[in-house]
Parts: C-alpha cells; structure tokens; sequence
C-alpha cells in the first residue's frame, strides 16, 4: 500500500484580523486562548499579524475557531 497525500492552499484574506476581533470580543487573554488552542502565545501573536512564514495549517485554524467559537469560513473546494 502507498499513500498519497495533497496539500491544498486556500487564500483567507484578512483572517489575521478577524482573529484578531473574536479574542476581543471574547474578553480572554491571548496567553488563555492559545494555551487552549495547543500553540504558543507567540505564534498566535503571528497569526493575527499573518506573519506566518509558509501557510497556517487547517487545523491549527481549526482549534482557533473552536477555543474562540467562531467559523471563519475558510473553506476547501472539496
């Protein structure tokens, strides 16, 4: 058996700063939600900034939405 693995890039224009939004509208801190999100305050610092150096993966994404309740709608044409 072999696998075969695809790696799809979507753009999310602008995501850095809805993030950036729903942890304000949240009330938490930074350190709350990205502890809760299994990544380091710095890199959530990043994120919202859109420094990320090659792509944010989905489900690092995906745990954002969730510790901050949110869809940002970012979706795969899949």
């Amino acid at each position: 058996m072999v696998k075969i693995r695809r790696y799809v890039d979507v753009e999310a224009s602008g995501i850095g700063e809805k993030i950036k939004q729903a942890r304000k509208a949240s009330g938490r801190s930074v350190e709350v939600l990205a502890g809760a999100a299994g990544i380091s305050r710095t890199y959530w610092h990043d994120v919202e900034a859109e420094r990320i150096r090659d792509a944010l993966p989905e489900n690092t994404l995906r745990r954002i939405e969730q510790v901050l309740d949110v869809d940002f709608g970012v979706k795969f044409d899949d």
